[in-house]
């Protein structure tokens, strides 16, 4: 039955996706079918994250973003979520070897999103590298089936 729960699970990340993203979705359906899903489940992460931060005016998005990343780590260690798009992400983290500093550097740059300030050079290249640049490199581990050498010698 958890087969079912990940499909369906993929199948949220997806639709998150497609309702957020046609420009991101077309690239997707340009990638080898194999690992779509996968991208689309990167994707709906931190969509909706960024939703958290970005849309939510009138509710404690401090709360909810914090609650999303407790979550998050709770499905990294039991394997499971009750929230789709947690559950297939954690299921591509676990299947490609993704760093989960890349996660934390993410959520990190969403929470940066909760106070917005004039950031110094070295702020905004925090920001920009937790913001862009880890979702990038997420979706590399996938486009290497997480071997960490290629991983390596395609980062920079």
């Amino acid at each position: 039955m958890k087969k079912l729960f990940d499909d369906v699970s993929f199948k949220c990340s997806v639709l998150v996706t497609k309702s957020y993203s046609t420009s991101f979705s077309l690239a997707v359906k340009m990638l080898a079918p194999s690992i779509r899903e996968d991208i689309y489940s990167i994707y709906g992460f931190v969509r909706f994250a960024d939703e958290i931060v970005d849309s939510f005016h009138g509710f404690d998005k401090e709360t909810l973003i914090n609650d999303f990343e407790n979550e998050y780590y709770k499905a990294q260690k039991f394997g499971i979520s009750l929230n789709p798009v947690l559950n297939s992400l954690q299921k591509v983290v676990n299947d490609f070897g993704i760093d989960h500093e890349l996660i934390e550097l993410f959520l990190n740059s969403m929470e940066m999103d909760l106070q917005p300030e004039m950031y110094s050079k070295e702020k905004y290249e925090k920001y920009i590298l937790g913001s862009a640049e880890v979702v990038g490199l997420m979706c590399l581990y996938v486009f290497v089936n997480g071997n960490k050498e290629q991983y390596e010698s395609l980062k920079p």
